[in-house]
């Protein structure tokens, strides 16, 4: 069966080949991610880029595992987490560049999540660290700013959640303005140029 969103992800391949230490765990009803290893002691060099290559995946578990992974590793990565930056943008941008908008509603939320693990006083070095790959990622998120105030995939979202992808973008930018250091406000006016400054 072929699917709308090749080629599969890094996270696909090595969760079938059995190399992923998460499994779901159906107890209580409920679907949960199980992790065999405890988080804290995982190689995010290894596991954090893999995780995000499986935010594009639409089927499940992998569209699953690979979110509530991602979540979970970035709220207990602390210090791991920044020497990783790099390794996360291609796999932010493809999932991005699939138009999907339920794969780029994760995208986002895992972007504004990353921001948030770098919350460390007065300075987000994840913030900054995410300044020069703006590039790469806010072309799409420019698009998508004003397209979708309504799209069909994304209307059953909206109204679960309360929120719409222009929403949720919103949100993101301004996050990563009032995260991203001096330089943040200029370079994303650059690349969406109806963004408003949310630093009073």
């Amino acid at each position: 069966q072929r699917r709308a969103n090749p080629p599969n992800s890094a996270f696909r391949i090595f969760y079938e080949r059995g190399d992923l230490p998460v499994m779901v765990d159906h107890r209580g009803g409920q679907s949960q991610i199980s992790w065999k290893i405890a988080v804290e002691l995982l190689d995010y060099h290894h596991y954090l880029p893999i995780f995000f290559s499986g935010l594009r995946e639409l089927q499940y578990p992998y569209n699953f595992l690979a979110f509530e992974g991602v979540k979970n590793l970035l709220e207990h990565g602390g210090a791991k987490i920044l020497p990783v930056v790099p390794q996360l943008i291609i796999p932010i941008k493809d999932a991005l560049n699939t138009r999907i908008p339920a794969v780029i509603v994760k995208a986002v939320k895992s972007i504004m999540i990353l921001v948030k693990a770098g919350a460390n006083g007065s300075e987000n070095f994840i913030g900054q660290a995410l300044v020069p790959y703006y590039r790469q990622i806010l072309p799409i998120l420019n698009i998508f700013k004003e397209k979708n105030r309504n799209l069909g995939d994304g209307i059953e979202y909206s109204q679960k959640n309360g929120e719409n992808i222009g929403d949720l973008i919103d949100e993101c930018l301004a996050m990563l303005e009032q995260n991203g250091g001096d330089d943040a406000f200029i370079n994303i006016k650059y690349l969406i140029p109806t963004f408003q400054s949310t630093i009073v």
